[in-house]
């Protein structure tokens, strides 16, 4: 019967933890985006939100206390094995991931050990990882499955990938400082893999738009913890809690778990099943590619998908980028909705230009947007609203792209204001 006072979210607090995951993965701009974007915390006021009671039993603490006490972890030797579950509301992406990257590079030789796609397939079903790190410059994080293993190194200036199961290797040289620009995983452009890393997306900002609230202790992976609850104080939003289970005496976010508005199970839920804080052997970052395997180097992988894209690409979805160009955001915090515009004014593909050939969508990645998509009307005009249980995507028939983590209403109508 812990305690549930809601901190004060008029006041003024430090931003969250630093060294936020820089980017987001080139494949997944394919298709309506996965990841927790726009997400923000609240500003934190001083009155205290107290764990002072449950299992186990941990010294008093507040909401603030707790925030800081992330950011404040200096933890930088790790090992242990995480399990992510990814309910999205969407088919599973395993069979797909190819579809949505360059000339289904995802299912042919060394390219099936590329990161940009084969990640793709941790924004939906259940994964087990197998993580280590040995501070920013080492780290590795390997994929489990029944019969076979994909494995991510990063080991100084060196990023290896490998999937056992088509004997393909990926290879690239990092430039120097590359890695704080990514944080501290080898994960290309920010897909998160473990719960630090979902925690410090949903915690980089902060608007005063968020109740923050401690909501009593738990044990992760045999360990200590508090619960970090953070809610959405603004209507609209798809997002209903998050829930950040963050270890008692490391700081270090053990457990994330993100609860839709819509209810039911949760959309993401990732935490450690087991850890351990002490240095990892050398051998975990060592990598040798095994005899036989095909050897593809990222400036390789990198032309291949400059030729694609001048012999047409993959049309309208182009568009669907994430880096900043022609990006115009309304509205703040949880509310918040990214206006893009395609290039070309392209609007939503017809089922009749899925053909790779000619520029279009696949007819795989046809087929899942179909199944996701809604046609829907204003004064902006018409479009098609692509919805997951978690972040909802209008695209126009003129080729503007409305993003973020909110209701189809809030859409139509951040369009409708658009003009």
């Amino acid at each position: 019967m812990a305690p549930n006072d809601s901190a004060d979210t008029n006041g003024t607090a430090p931003h969250g933890p630093g060294r936020a995951v820089a980017g987001r993965r080139k494949a997944v701009r394919y298709i309506v985006p996965v990841a927790v974007a726009g997400v923000a915390a609240a500003t934190i006021g001083l009155v205290p939100a107290l764990a002072s009671s449950g299992d186990p039993d941990l010294p008093e603490i507040t909401a603030q206390e707790l925030i800081e006490k992330i950011a404040a972890s200096d933890t930088e030797q790790l090992s242990g094995t995480v399990k992510i579950s990814t309910d999205l509301g969407i088919p599973s992406l395993g069979g797909l991931a190819g579809s949505f990257v360059p000339d289904g590079a995802g299912d042919k030789g060394g390219a099936s050990a590329d990161p940009q796609s084969k990640l793709t397939e941790l924004a939906s079903g259940t994964h087990t990882l197998r993580v280590a790190a040995d501070g920013p410059d080492r780290q590795r994080v390997s994929i489990l499955d029944n019969a076979s293993e994909y494995s991510l190194i990063h080991n100084g200036d060196e990023v290896w990938a490998y999937d056992s199961k088509s004997n393909a290797v990926y290879h690239a040289k990092e430039k120097a400082g590359e890695h704080a620009k990514r944080g501290d995983q080898p994960v290309p452009d920010g897909m998160p893999t473990t719960p630090k890393a979902f925690a410090e997306q949903a915690l980089k900002a902060a608007d005063g738009t968020t109740s923050v609230k401690v909501g009593g202790t738990a044990q992760v992976a045999g360990r200590d913890a508090y619960r970090l609850v953070v809610e959405p104080e603004q209507s609209g939003s798809t997002i209903g809690s998050i829930t950040v289970a963050v270890d008692a005496k490391t700081g270090v976010p053990l457990k994330f778990t993100l609860q839709p508005s819509s209810g039911g199970k949760a959309a993401i839920d990732a935490g450690f099943t087991s850890v351990d804080f002490g240095k990892p052997a050398a051998s975990s970052f060592s990598f040798t590619p095994p005899k036989g395997a095909e050897v593809t180097e990222a400036d390789s992988a990198a032309n291949h998908e400059k030729a694609h894209k001048a012999e047409g690409g993959l049309g309208p979805f182009e568009g669907l980028n994430t880096k900043g160009e022609g990006v115009k955001v309304t509205g703040k915090g949880w509310s918040a909705i990214a206006e893009i515009k395609a290039p070309g004014g392209s609007g939503t593909p017809s089922k009749s230009s899925g053909d790779k050939a000619s520029g279009g969508m696949p007819a795989e990645a046809q087929g899942l947007l179909d199944s996701m998509g809604d046609k829907v009307t204003g004064t902006f005009g018409s479009g098609t609203v692509f919805k997951t249980r978690l972040v909802n995507a209008l695209m126009t028939d003129d080729g503007r792209v409305y993003v973020g983590a909110v209701t189809k209403d809030a859409l139509v109508k951040a369009a409708d204001n658009a003009g």
